[in-house]
């Protein structure tokens, strides 16, 4: 007979305390200054009318077809369904898969590469630094058009590869339909390298170098304690990297539309450029809202299961 007793005992010292810390709560809530308010309301405000809204509207124009003047005809999910059955878009997809991982994989690799041989003060190390982060400056664009200049049939790539008698090897890299995508994605990891780089070296700074050091004093070699040591260190730094390419990877547009436009016979057509292209060259809104929406669950699903499987091995 006590031990209902002591637990009527418990629930009723448990629940005068859930009120007690809601109150305490408000009280916290209510000493926040109205210009704090202010400055948090704007943001969000700001945020649901540029950001939220239209991606809303992205969601239910997709299940229409509507060529931007008239009413919108509902049409469901077909859409997708035609999405399902168009080699573009096949081509589309397909080239995103190859630019995710070869863009990610070498940008990754060659920007912790950099970061690790730049990582130790020597001198002239921030010349180094600011030269190969110097691309990122430039936008997207820009860089297109140089690249695109650089291939030319007497750009500089063919001009060198003369030079050192390489002749045979001389290309029109662009208007190649077999080396088109290629050669934007070397532009492309050119430019991101750089950026990588700097969350590396920043990723490092925060390593604990006695953890390295007693790896060494145990017999560890420099891949060993890189490996095993260091790697270990930046878990969160490769999270926020991944999340970074997988996104840049699926939101490419400006440096292929400046360089190919996705051709030739769209063979370097990413989902941004076909849906930009669906969108607001042959005006398919609907169409084009529909590759919105691909990119969007791709990019999500890429990054929760990311996320999961980090938080799984943490665990």
């Amino acid at each position: 007979m006590t031990a209902p007793a002591a637990s009527t005992t418990m629930a009723e010292e448990i629940a005068p305390a859930r009120p007690t810390r809601m109150r305490a709560a408000g009280r916290a809530l209510r000493r926040v200054p109205p210009v704090a308010w202010l400055f948090l309301i704007i943001p969000v405000v700001m945020e649901i009318a540029w950001v939220f809204w239209p991606a809303a509207n992205s969601f239910s124009l997709s299940l229409t077809r509507w060529k931007g003047v008239g009413p919108a005809e509902y049409i469901g999910l077909q859409n997708f369904a035609d999405l399902a059955v168009d080699p573009v878009f096949r081509t589309a997809l397909i080239n995103n898969a190859i630019w995710v991982v070869l863009f990610g994989g070498l940008s990754v690799a060659g920007g912790l590469a950099l970061a690790v041989a730049l990582n130790k003060p020597r001198r002239g190390v921030g010349i180094y630094r600011s030269a190969i982060y110097l691309p990122m400056v430039f936008s997207l664009a820009v860089t297109g058009l140089f690249w695109r200049v650089i291939y030319q049939p007497d750009g500089a790539v063919n001009t060198m590869l003369g030079l050192v008698g390489l002749s045979k090897l001389e290309h029109p890299w662009l208007a190649d339909p077999d080396t088109a995508l290629l050669a934007v994605l070397v532009a492309a990891v050119w430019r991101q390298v750089g950026y990588i780089m700097v969350l590396y070296l920043a990723g490092l700074k925060g390593c604990d170098p006695s953890l390295e050091e007693a790896a060494a004093v145990d017999g560890a070699n420099r891949w060993q304690r890189f490996w095993s040591v260091v790697m270990p260190q930046l878990k969160g730094v490769n999270t926020v990297i991944f999340a970074v390419t997988v996104i840049d990877s699926l939101r490419t547009f400006d440096i292929v539309w400046a360089m190919t436009r996705g051709g030739p016979y769209d063979s370097s057509q990413l989902l941004s450029t076909y849906m930009f292209e669906q969108g607001f060259t042959v005006v398919n809104l609907g169409y084009g809202s529909a590759i919105a929406v691909v990119i969007f669950v791709l990019a999500v699903g890429f990054i929760i299961s990311y996320l999961a499987r980090a938080s799984r091995q943490e665990d």
